[in-house]
């Protein structure tokens, strides 16, 4: 494990005295250093991880999206649902290769130690992503996120299938049939949802959190975003610059 810096022991001490008994957080930007749920999209179209016509689709749907012209919790769930009609074991295989290799590397240190000491702490840890919930899963197993503490974007996977092409049952095969997506407003609900009382501490790095600090007792911006940071400065909330492995 890294050796954590006095600057960065310094900002986890002071979130532990803050004795909290729920913390939620972000994960891409937050957790790690870019974009783990892009990096996979990108990542499984390359490796055809999904069929060609959905590749087709896909890759100038995100485009669009890019460019401003599909909204973000549209996208988001669009990234779950292209994989409808695979083994979801297959997925999971692929997005913890993808994780291992591109994004532990990124993993900011002393966010690990700190959802480490909260645990211990018997804090009741959350995260809370509008990543693809295979790509999430993967990432939390490094930070000993329980599965049933994860609120990603999710679809529902169905436990047995008919096969029209053999008769034969596949278990486990992801659907289009969406769960939830946690971006914006979407954060709030799907904590409300799931969680009896709002956090105590909550920790995000973009404008799609903000919905979901302002509802803490301690929001947490870290490594903001130009447009989050201004809300956080204008908020009064704690902004923190984490230090990447790199």
């Amino acid at each position: 494990m890294t050796r954590l810096s006095s600057r960065q022991t310094e900002f986890v001490e002071s979130v532990l005295a803050l004795k909290a008994q729920v913390a939620t957080f972000d994960c891409d930007g937050t957790l790690w250093s870019g974009d783990a749920g892009e990096g996979f999209f990108s990542w499984e179209l390359d490796h055809a991880l999904v069929s060609p016509e959905i590749a087709l689709w896909a890759r100038p749907r995100y485009a669009a999206y890019k460019a401003g012209q599909v909204p973000e919790d549209v996208m988001c769930g669009e990234m779950v649902t292209l994989h409808r009609g695979l083994s979801e074991a297959r997925v999971q295989q692929a997005a913890d290769a993808y994780f291992a290799q591109a994004v532990v590397p990124n993993i900011f240190p002393e966010m690990r130690e700190l959802v480490r000491r909260l645990s211990a702490s018997a804090c009741d840890v959350w995260a809370v992503s509008s990543s693809n919930q295979w790509i999430i899963r993967s990432g939390m197993r490094y930070f000993g996120i329980s599965q049933n503490r994860i609120l990603a974007a999710e679809v529902i996977i169905d436990d047995a299938i008919d096969d029209a092409r053999d008769g034969a049952i596949q278990n486990g095969v992801i659907t289009d049939r969406l769960v939830r997506v946690p971006c914006g407003p979407g954060k709030v609900e799907a904590i409300r949802s799931s969680i009896p009382s709002p956090p105590d501490c909550a920790f995000g790095n973009a404008i799609w959190d903000r919905e979901m600090l302002a509802m803490s007792k301690h929001p947490f911006a870290i490594n903001p975003n130009s447009n989050l940071k201004e809300i956080a400065i204008a908020n009064r909330w704690t902004i923190y610059q984490p230090q990447s492995n790199r």
